[in-house]
């Protein structure tokens, strides 16, 4: 029989540790960073030094591929796009790993979110390439943006406004170099909106002023936001990141100066420079547009829309002059990453909670119980370390997925109390949890799904939605310690102290040893109420439960 130490339910749930091994934190690393957008797919491979903390790009690698140019039969990405992002992304595996890269992490954005075949995307990439790209919602592309902007800019604590024009979207983040102020993603992206509203060679009057009032209302309502979370007081300085932005602060540049500065980071574009470029790009043919300085063939093709996009940001955010930082998306990954891995303890230190605050933050808004809420994720995740080598497997990202479970199992209560277990699939879902992945978020709420009543079945449309049987057999285990959890605080009066796990692997038994908080409380609806939930736990592991109170 195998004895574990008892773990209370007052420890900090929030304290997981994301520290490497101490032997790797002298060692400089590299890591492949990519960024599979609507227009391109760009990588930039670096050398971290973990005593700094910093790190230095070593090599960049950029393809336009156009995945933003959908079928217009079927609303997804065409054929021919994913074949070129296919080889393109080949090709960058194979540079990350001559160059000896210990990892390599990929996200998508703007196009294979909304593509009817965007999963099946991503599994022929898995399967051809041989790597797994997270899809990530608009908000936390915001929210890794200005990790990047933060690792190439100094704000000295004052507010910034940063604006990223891609080829799907546009995100507005407002900051100080502390935790964002606000994150927002916006559909207007320089290849979605010359798809939609561009068709003549140059753009004619009327595709130009429909271009330019379709994009002045959709930009409106998050400027607005983002300006009502400003002081009386505060002017916040504008900086832009992205292609679009550099090409048209090459532009700006090469007319003012006669020549591009490299690098451009730091170069300002003045407002009154910038309504004169547009107004010079919109009557300008392709051909011409074209033989303009750092001008690619792609990039001649979505200019005039990005640069509207620009123009228009400006204007409604009362902008002057707007600062380039080359450092965006693909940055902030390799930030994040060595956030998550324990190499940074400086002044981005709050990012590294991104997950726990923002969890804690949507149980508020949704009512949750949080004593509750903490009292069975503790449960759960105790459950987890002390059966976690016996019964399973599963590491440390998959704990926090089931921390975060926990505390949100009960939030669709919010919505209403009958079959509350599938409104909490829903809000999780939907709610845009930041410093998860879209297959993340997907598992957590079916985490909470599966909390209580029908176990995970193939027929359940949530459950078909994992992308892999990998993520089906990890909702299906922790969903059933999450029930264990549950159970254990049934009356949500915390009746359980401490819980303590005796493993016998001769007979297949995991004796449940617990401490009621109370002397003299018999917690007989808490064993009851385990009693009934313990079989999904019991069919998963292949092991007999048995709860016994000390």
């Amino acid at each position: 029989m195998v004895d574990t130490a008892p773990a209370r339910v007052t420890d900090d749930p929030l304290s997981l540790p994301l520290t490497s091994p101490a032997d790797e934190i002298g060692c400089d690393r590299i890591l492949a960073a990519i960024d599979v957008g609507t227009n391109s797919i760009h990588m930039v491979v670096v050398k971290i030094q973990p005593s700094l903390p910093t790190f230095t790009i070593i090599d960049r690698e950029k393809e336009t591929v156009r995945l933003g140019n959908f079928c217009e039969k079927t609303g997804g990405l065409s054929k021919d796009a994913m074949e070129r992002a296919i080889a393109a992304l080949k090709r960058c595996c194979d540079i990350a790993h001559s160059l000896q890269a210990e990892d390599i992490v990929a996200v998508a954005t703007s196009a294979v979110r909304e593509a009817s075949n965007g999963t099946e995307f991503l599994r022929r990439v898995k399967n051809e390439v041989g790597l797994a790209i997270d899809l990530i919602s608009g908000t936390e592309e915001a929210r890794r943006i200005y990790l990047g902007v933060l690792s190439g800019m100094e704000f000295h604590s004052q507010p910034h406004t940063i604006i990223d024009i891609g080829g799907g979207s546009t995100e507005l983040i407002l900051g100080t170099g502390e935790p964002h102020r606000f994150l927002s993603s916006t559909k207007v992206g320089a290849v979605r909106l010359t798809g939609q509203f561009i068709s003549s060679n140059p753009v004619n009057e009327m595709e130009f002023n429909c271009l330019r009032a379709y994009v002045r209302g959709m930009l409106e309502p998050p400027t607005d936001d983002l300006k009502r979370h400003l002081a009386s007081s505060e002017t916040p300085r504008l900086v832009g990141t992205s292609g679009t932005i550099e090409c048209l602060a090459a532009l700006s540049a090469h007319d003012r100066l006669g020549f591009v500065p490299d690098p451009l980071n730091g170069y300002q574009i003045r407002y009154d420079d910038l309504v004169e470029l547009v107004e010079r790009l919109r009557h300008l043919t392709y051909t011409e547009r074209l033989a303009l300085p750092d001008m690619s063939a792609r990039r001649a093709e979505i200019i005039v829309a990005g640069a509207v996009i620009l123009q228009q940001a400006m204007e409604l955010l009362g902008a002057e002059a707007i600062t380039i930082c080359e450092r965006a998306l693909r940055e902030g990954l390799v930030v994040d990453w060595m956030l998550t891995h324990g190499l940074i303890e400086d002044r981005m230190q709050f990012q590294r909670s991104v997950r726990q605050r923002s969890v804690v933050k949507t149980a508020q808004k949704y009512r949750v119980n949080l004593t509750h809420g903490e009292r069975v994720a503790q449960f759960a995740v105790t459950l987890f370390d002390q059966t976690r080598e016996h019964l399973h497997a599963w590491g440390h990202l998959e704990r926090e997925l089931l921390w975060a479970a926990g505390i949100l199992h009960n939030c669709g209560h919010f919505i209403s109390h009958s079959a509350h277990h599938k409104h909490s699939y829903y809000l999780i879902r939907n709610g845009e949890l930041l410093g998860y992945t879209e297959t993340e978020l997907e598992t957590i709420a079916n985490l909470a799904r599966y909390h209580r009543k029908s176990p995970p079945k193939k027929k359940h449309s949530n459950y078909r939605n994992l992308p892999t049987k990998h993520h089906r057999q990890l909702v299906s285990q922790l969903s059933a310690m999450l029930r264990v959890a549950v159970a254990l605080d049934r009356r949500s009066v915390g009746a359980i102290a401490s819980l303590n796990c005796q493993f016998d692997a001769d007979d297949r038994i995991l004796h449940l040893v617990l401490t009621a908080s109370r002397s003299g409380d018999d917690c007989a609806s808490e064993l009851w109420n385990l009693e009934y939930k313990k079989a999904c736990f019991q069919e998963e592991f292949d092991v007999k439960l048995l709860p016994g109170l000390m």
